[in-house]
């Protein structure tokens, strides 16, 4: 995040004190830079990312150096590492950074005919799949100077929008984050899918069929288990049968086809590939609880205009399950 030439029209007045700190000795852009070298703990990566040449980021920690009459960042060895202070300055000069930036880009209305701007969205593949296809024509129509960069969910997405390197996180309600607004988007249900030409399942499966058969699995993030496995060691006291865990949704049912094993998808999802793939789709044995999927945004984002008007257009786009 860089705020160019932000520093010449933010100069504090002279006589302006915070407590005994004169803020007209700091101006924004070095505000940015102490962001970027806290961030990156190197002046070579900082002025990388800031668009500046080494020595000009050397130049602007020396100035906060002096600024905060503290070194901020020591050499240990070949690296950087934050002082105290440093440490502890991060997350508030981020935090005022993402401030700033919401309040000299507000507008009060958004008109998408003729805004240039680009969004950053964090999601899963499965909601990519669904929602994005249908999202992306109404733009090119709509919106031709509107862009986007989709990236897949981390471990930890809610770093991502504290940082304010996404727009919009959208992820299952449980994993939100209670400092940042959120709203449902869609919910979906679980069906289980297996291939056409699978001989040991008919119209409906029971439940000792689909605990003996193989299944197959998606694991978001290294850590975090598969959440419909979770749900039936919780309900039933022990996990499906993992064949194969696979990368991704999209992946699932590639899986699945030509073979006798089982995998529990979402309904939309599974909609759109039993029309391209030798797959049908039968009702678990048991009710499963929903998937419910929020969009989530930065608080500072709250009265956006172009938020407002992109979180109708997701939600316009996302198709209707049959039941």
């Amino acid at each position: 995040m860089y705020i160019a030439n932000a520093a010449s029209t933010l100069q504090m007045d002279p006589s302006v004190e915070f407590g005994r700190v004169n803020l007209n000795r700091l101006d924004l852009n070095l505000l940015v830079a102490l962001d970027a070298l806290l961030d990156e703990q190197s002046i070579t990566k900082a002025a990388s990312r800031l668009h500046l040449s080494t020595s000009a980021a050397s130049g602007a920690l020396s100035r906060l150096r002096e600024f905060f009459s503290d070194e901020l960042l020591t050499q240990i060895g070949r690296r950087m590492v934050p002082t105290p202070l440093g440490a502890s300055l991060k997350a508030q000069v981020r935090d005022c950074l993402l401030h700033i930036h919401a309040t000299v880009e507000r507008r009060l209305s958004f008109d998408p005919a003729t805004e240039r701007r680009n969004f950053v969205l964090m999601m899963s593949d499965y909601v990519a799949t669904i929602v994005m296809p249908a999202a992306a024509a109404r733009l090119e129509r709509e919106a031709p100077g509107v862009t986007f960069e989709l990236l897949a969910n981390t471990d930890t997405p809610w770093e991502t929008l504290d940082r304010g390197d996404v727009d919009f996180l959208i992820l299952p309600k449980k994993f939100s984050h209670p400092e940042h607004p959120s709203e449902v988007l869609f919910e979906d249900s679980f069906v289980c899918v297996v291939s056409t030409g699978n001989k040991l399942v008919g119209k409906h499966i029971s439940m000792d069929q689909l605990l003996s058969l193989g299944h197959v699995v998606t694991r978001v993030g290294r850590h975090r288990p598969p959440t419909v496995d979770a749900w039936f060691f919780e309900t039933f006291g022990h996990l499906r049968r993992t064949e194969i865990v696979a990368m991704s949704f999209n992946a699932v049912p590639h899986l699945v086809a030509g073979t006798n094993r089982v995998a529990m998808m979402h309904r939309r999802l599974a909609e759109v590939y039993c029309r391209t793939l030798p797959l049908r789709i039968i009702a678990p044995p048991v009710e499963m609880p929903p998937l419910i999927e929020v969009i989530q945004w930065h608080r500072y984002r709250e009265s956006d205009p172009a938020r407002i008007w992109l979180h109708e257009v997701l939600k316009a786009a996302l198709p209707r399950a049959t039941s």
